[in-house]
């Protein structure tokens, strides 16, 4: 697998291994489907005519997505947000509110310098955070990346739901995702419109796309 990127000018590095954290694996029973994605169209056109960025990937590393935006021209890091948030606080969302915890957790996931990144695909993985870890992470988000880049993040559009699909999102191109679902996931907390945009309130705007499989596409510019 692949883990952090490596640092570095010129051209896009071949990103490093980080064994200790796996990424989200497929099965035989993965249920896979194909979609278009108007919210990864709208971050790529932000990066189209461009080379050399820096993009932070939150969904663990595959190698379609390494592909895909080293082939670009650009450099990717790649963070198996989800694994080391297991590690760290297990099951216990409770737990999740404790400051050592949450400092640890934000060393192993976003220890990078200020304004490293271009972008950040974030994808589902702000739902499975309670408020206090949640808060810790966007604010640390928000200094990581530049000003006026943009990060592309998902949340389920039903606040009733008990349980939600995980997904391992695939890159196939500009507007398109292979969506691998594995398995079902409690979130810590679910958001109607008005709760994102409370979320977000520190940053530039946020622009919302509903899909068919009940998920909000989320553009936020920093």
């Amino acid at each position: 697998m692949f883990g952090r990127g490596a640092p570095g000018n010129g051209a896009p590095s071949p990103a490093i291994p980080k064994a200790a954290f796996p990424s989200r694996k497929s099965s035989g029973q993965d249920a896979i489907s194909t979609r278009t994605s108007r919210g990864l169209e709208e971050f790529f056109t932000y990066i189209r005519d461009q080379s050399g960025l820096t993009i932070l990937d939150l969904g663990g590393a595959t190698q379609q997505n390494v592909s895909f935006i080293t082939n670009l021209g650009h450099r990717l890091y790649s963070e198996n947000f989800l694994q080391i948030l297991s590690e760290t606080f297990g099951e216990d969302t409770v737990d999740q509110s404790n400051p050592g915890r949450i400092e640890y957790f934000l060393r192993q996931t976003l220890d990078y310098e200020e304004g490293q990144f271009d972008g950040v695909l974030v994808w589902d993985v702000l739902e499975y955070l309670t408020p206090a870890l949640l808060t810790a992470v966007v604010d640390r988000l928000r200094k990581v990346v530049r000003p006026k880049s943009y990060m592309l993040t998902f949340f389920h559009s039903d606040d009733k739901l008990e349980t939600v699909p995980m997904y391992t999102f695939r890159i196939q191109e500009v507007n398109t995702l292979q969506l691998a679902q594995h398995g079902m996931r409690r979130p810590a907390q679910l958001f109607n419109n008005r709760a994102l945009e409370k979320l977000f309130n520190r940053f530039e705007y946020v622009k919302f796309f509903l899909t068919k499989e009940r998920l909000r596409e989320i553009i936020v510019k920093v």
